[in-house]
């Protein structure tokens, strides 16, 4: 078992910044891959970046390229979401979710084992 919690979550001004922070707890030495995905109201989740946690590579999806950042800390238990040039489009609930041993390319909420709380993240024009 893997428990994941999210924190950082705010308002910001268009334009600012946030950072959001995932920690792990549990059965940490079975995860593969981590996840962060955000759904606004009456819309559909959706994937927002992805971090190997061996490796730590990283995949963004195209809405959020150039303007966020995933890192892990040395031990591997924590992950960092830095959210710059914030939009108000970026406004919604950030879930970070763990998927544990093996992982390609992962998009799907489906695809992922764990999930925190969220935390909601509300950026004004």
């Amino acid at each position: 078992q893997v428990q994941v919690a999210e924190s950082g979550g705010g308002s910001v001004q268009a334009g600012g910044s946030l950072k959001l922070s995932c920690t792990t707890s549990g059965d940490t030495s079975t995860l593969g891959c981590m996840g962060w995905f955000r759904q606004a109201p009456g819309k559909e989740r959706e994937f927002v970046a992805q971090l190997f946690v061996r490796s730590s590579s990283t995949i963004y999806d195209d809405s959020v390229k150039g303007r966020f950042t995933l890192s892990q800390d040395h031990a591997g238990n924590t992950m960092y979401l830095q959210m710059n040039s914030l939009k108000p489009e970026d406004s919604a609930m950030y879930y970070c979710a763990a998927r544990i041993w093996s992982c390609g390319p992962s998009r799907g909420a489906h695809e992922y084992h764990y999930w925190g709380q969220g935390a909601q993240v509300t950026v004004s024009s």
